[in-house]
């Protein structure tokens, strides 16, 4: 099927906010986005409602459709209770700030008890740090370099990553959105 697409705006321009059946975002950070054609693709499958639509069309010979804004599952799914243990997600508990200098450019994680004395690589022995503050603490223990973290590391919550995730709202928010957003302008960084 051929579609073709009303407007000189790139469909690529149109994400479509993915809500849960419960009508809350599937994620915050990063948040959660279909393209056009996989939210059409929700739609035909039945697998979605569409609760709001951009005021563009897309068109093939045989229909005519406007792009939803935001869509909600029709099958509730039950949130992860424990983040996977990733650089991006380590990076989000620690707000993208280094956690010996505070600096946010430049950031890689750090092993608190460096794995050449035993540490392994969990949520409670890994920090962001800036690059230069992990060359500086090289493989040393933090008492060893006289660097020690602002936060001791922990094993965040699903809810943990969600409220640090609202520290940082996307560049782009359509206003369909804001409904079912909440950006907590109160939280501090």
């Amino acid at each position: 099927m051929t579609v073709h697409f009303q407007s000189m705006v790139s469909p690529e321009a149109c994400p479509a906010l993915v809500l849960n059946a419960d009508f809350r975002p599937l994620s915050y950070y990063p948040l959660s986005l279909w393209s056009w054609q996989d939210a059409i693709k929700a739609v035909f499958l039945d697998r979605v409602n569409i609760v709001s639509n951009y005021d563009r069309v897309v068109r093939s010979p045989t229909f005519e459709m406007q792009l939803p804004s935001v869509v909600s599952l029709k099958t509730y799914i039950k949130p992860s209770r424990h983040p996977a243990f990733t650089r991006f997600n380590v990076f989000l508990r620690d707000r993208f700030t280094c956690q010996y200098c505070g600096e946010r450019d430049d950031l890689t994680f750090d092993h608190v008890v460096p794995r050449s004395k035993g540490g392994m690589t969990t949520w409670e022995n890994v920090v962001a740090a800036c690059s230069p503050c992990n060359l500086r603490k090289s493989d040393r223990l933090c008492a060893e370099a006289h660097m020690h973290p602002a936060m001791k590391p922990y094993q965040p919550s699903i809810s943990d990553l969600h409220r640090n995730g609202r520290l940082f709202p996307p560049n782009y928010l359509h206003e369909s959105w804001m409904d079912y957003l909440y950006w907590d302008s109160e939280l501090e960084p």
